[in-house]
């Protein structure tokens, strides 16, 4: 998690984001300090659950109101292998930071063994922001994806040769028919779960091949609404501390979802849900996009010499 220093409105995201929500009075102005107090009380939840929390701090400048939500701009992976990615607003490029990675490495004891840099692909105007324009299945090697401004097909493409994983698309629309910004807000995967709007899914043939997929792959669907989607009823990520399972959510999320699907959810982990509104309404952003999950392997413990 990268802890912000300057959260704001973004209006070089606004266009292609219709999570995003401007300031429309004096009230609004106090959106960085209302915005940490949110990312400060989520991470203990998540922390009081079992999670190991790593804590960034977000560089004060230059100024990036999105540094919030670094899940769009590095992965991490079980062999040891970090992407980066490209960036649709010039302002987000900013967030990638190599000293974050390198605390990352050192605080957690990871090992990384290679570096997967799409970067290269911002001079072409081409983006793919991550884990938010993609929605990983990493036991089953599977990729879904989006189209969008942020999500481009070829980079898309160099991404499944570059780490080894079929991908499956569609085209995702909200009740405008303007597309979905990020995949991950109409869809997220769980080991034994999935949360999908079926209803954001432009191409009834493409919907049943979404779906379709992730049973044959074991996973019991949520199927939510567009006004689910709208507030972040997909915008989840299941995390596994040593205790058990959980799925972190924001609390819009975890009141728009109905009895039944919160029962499947939580026959699969433990929900914990943290109230961010403030992030979510000018950052367009949900709990998943705060939350860069690390899968990288663990540094072999050196032995002593002997004597």
């Amino acid at each position: 998690m990268v802890r912000p220093a300057n959260f704001g409105f973004n209006p070089q995201t606004a266009a292609s984001n219709a999570f995003q929500q401007p300031p429309d009075s004096h009230a609004d102005s106090d959106q960085q300090g209302r915005a940490l107090a949110e990312f400060d009380a989520a991470a203990k939840a998540l922390q009081r659950a079992g999670v190991q929390v790593l804590i960034a701090a977000d560089s004060r400048m230059p100024i990036k109101p999105d540094a919030i939500f670094p899940n769009n701009w590095l992965s991490f992976h079980f062999d040891g292998t970090v992407a980066l990615y490209p960036m649709l607003a010039p302002n987000r490029r900013w967030e990638r930071r190599e000293d974050v990675l390198e605390q990352v490495v050192r605080e957690g004891a990871f090992h990384v063994s290679r570096t997967v840099d799409l970067t290269h692909r911002e001079a072409q105007g081409k983006f793919l922001e991550g884990t938010g324009s993609l929605v990983l299945d990493r036991a089953h090697r599977v990729a879904y994806a989006s189209p969008s401004p942020r999500t481009d097909l070829d980079v898309l493409g160099e991404f499944a040769q570059q780490l080894d994983y079929e991908l499956v698309t569609f085209e995702a629309l909200d009740a405008s028919g303007q597309p979905v910004y990020h995949t991950n807000v109409m869809m997220a995967i769980g080991a034994g779960f999935a949360v999908v709007c079926g209803e954001a899914i432009a191409q009834p043939a493409h919907r049943a091949a979404v779906f379709s997929k992730l049973r044959a792959t074991g996973h019991d669907i949520v199927d939510i609404s567009l006004r689910q989607m709208l507030e972040f009823g997909a915008n989840l990520l299941e995390l596994a501390p040593a205790r058990g399972n959980v799925i972190a959510l924001s609390t819009a999320a975890w009141r728009t979802l109905d009895l039944p699907q919160l029962h499947i959810l939580e026959a699969h982990a433990g929900l914990v849900p943290v109230d961010i509104p403030v992030i979510e309404r000018f950052g367009g952003g949900g709990v998943r996009c705060m939350l860069a999950e690390i899968h990288l392997p663990k540094r072999a413990a050196i032995a002593p010499a002997p004597g």
